[in-house]
């Protein structure tokens, strides 16, 4: 049983020998067929225009009125009527309240309180029968559609501050909304204590939303470039220690190629670069997708946006 066992076997490897050897002769023919595989990146582009960009300083500050006047009496005595309201507006001249002196033994004529200017009553400290003296205010008149917003400044901020300087300023009420303002006024001394200079902005126009005693930010402008070509900071790669953006070639279908182009950066705000030379409105550059790329690659753009 064993023996035929034996000769079963050295027949089969017999049989399977030419066998291999001549699909061995056939090894270098798979090799010369293979096809080299092109390699295509997916990348975003985007189209870019010309805008305008501006650097700024930000800061916070507290809106009062421009014009903001306390009432005093001319005289002192028992305040015996209050003829205005919290809110209310009031003409100058107007009058606001009567003080009676109440000398001892003696009898006098109710004293009239007159509004020193026009405006609307802010507050009203006292009420009817107290006791208030020249010094002590009766009420508070401000101009509320005529209002301020004062801000400090860093000593070392101070040489990009002049007047007439352009601003915005938002709220937290009105998150999405900025309102216009102008640099009106520059203290011509610095606080010792805080190393601060106080600058006045004046609101450009007059809006009911604004209230005295809000919080403002405010975004001062120092630097203001118009026309210019902005981009994503992102989409500048940096390679021997310059800078450089992918431009996509013109092309009529998604897959193309790019070409890198060596530019001159000016000033970068929230991650936007202003572009000095090297692009052109129009251009289509990569702005994802080009940590992998060279010059000459193909891409397949997955999305494309243009620049605001």
């Amino acid at each position: 049983m064993k023996l035929r066992k034996l000769i079963f076997t050295v027949g089969l490897c017999a049989l399977t020998l030419p066998l291999a050897l001549s699909c061995g002769n056939k090894k270098t023919t798979a090799v010369e067929t293979e096809a080299e595989v092109e390699q295509i990146f997916a990348v975003s582009t985007l189209t870019t225009s010309a805008g305008n960009l501006d650097d700024y300083l930000e800061f916070g500050g507290d809106i009062s009125s421009v014009n903001s006047v306390a009432v005093l009496p001319d005289q002192g005595g028992k305040i015996t009527n209050i003829l205005v309201s919290v809110g209310d507006l009031v003409n100058k001249g107007q009058i606001i309240a009567y003080v009676n002196p109440l000398r001892a033994g003696a009898v006098y004529n109710d004293s009239p309180v007159h509004s020193p200017i026009s405006g609307r009553i802010t507050s009203l400290p006292t009420t009817v029968g107290s006791t208030v003296s020249q010094s002590s205010p009766i009420a508070t008149v401000a101009r509320t559609d005529d209002l301020e917003i004062k801000i400090n400044i860093a000593e070392r901020f101070i040489s990009r501050i002049s007047p007439k300087q352009k601003a915005t300023v938002t709220f937290d009420a009105y998150p999405s909304v900025e309102f216009p303002a102008t640099v009106f006024e520059i203290s011509p001394v610095l606080d010792t204590m805080t190393r601060t200079m106080g600058v006045k902005l004046h609101f450009d126009q007059k809006d009911a939303r604004v209230k005295v005693g809000m919080y403002g930010r405010v975004k001062l402008v120092t630097e203001s470039v118009k026309n210019a070509i902005v981009i994503p900071a992102t989409a500048i790669v940096t390679r021997d220690s310059k800078n450089y953006v992918f431009i996509v070639e013109p092309h009529t279908e998604k897959t193309s190629t790019v070409k890198l182009v060596p530019v001159t950066i000016g000033i970068t705000v929230d991650n936007k670069t202003e572009i000095a030379e090297g692009l052109n409105a129009g251009d289509e550059i990569v702005v994802k997708g080009m940590s992998l790329l060279n010059d000459g690659a193909k891409v397949n753009i997955s999305s494309n946006s243009t620049a605001n």
